[in-house]
């Protein structure tokens, strides 16, 4: 079924625009929350990511946040050069590199627990407890394959 056509498309009703404009603005209220620890929104996946062990390789963190190799890589180099993260190579393969995070690294990661939810919270604040699990089935369902 198609939602769109090229008769009753309009760019500011459209669900993308919608979608990227919700990004935005939480991207901007997140980097202005994350200020104080140093750390953009983009840095902050990266570290949950990696404290809670969901990645540990810069291709993993990549295809998890969606972000290309080589903006990974960049990321990956100013959190190293702030000592927040090591990059080591694999023992078995050199073609891998393994991450994981320093003791300043973690100190930051377990502050972001803090600081994100506050940050949505005041965003779905007018939203009820049913509304808030529709939108994220809804938004689920919008990434499905």
């Amino acid at each position: 079924m198609d939602h769109y056509t090229p008769e009753s498309f309009t760019l500011t009703q459209s669900v993308g625009f919608a979608v990227n404009k919700a990004r935005n603005l939480l991207v901007a209220e997140l980097d202005a929350a994350l200020k104080d620890l140093g750390i953009t929104s983009q840095q902050m996946g990266i570290l949950m990511s990696m404290r809670g062990g969901v990645t540990q390789t810069p291709f993993e963190l990549s295809k998890l946040l969606g972000i290309d190799t080589g903006l990974m890589t960049r990321m990956l180099d100013k959190l190293e050069a702030r000592s927040l993260l090591q990059r080591s190579r694999s023992l078995e393969d050199r073609r891998v590199v393994h991450l994981k995070l320093t003791k300043e690294g973690e100190k930051i990661a377990a502050e972001l627990p803090h600081v994100a939810p506050a940050v949505l919270n005041k965003r779905l604040k007018k939203f009820t407890r049913a509304e808030f699990n529709e939108l994220r089935r809804l938004l689920n369902k919008f990434l499905e394959d």
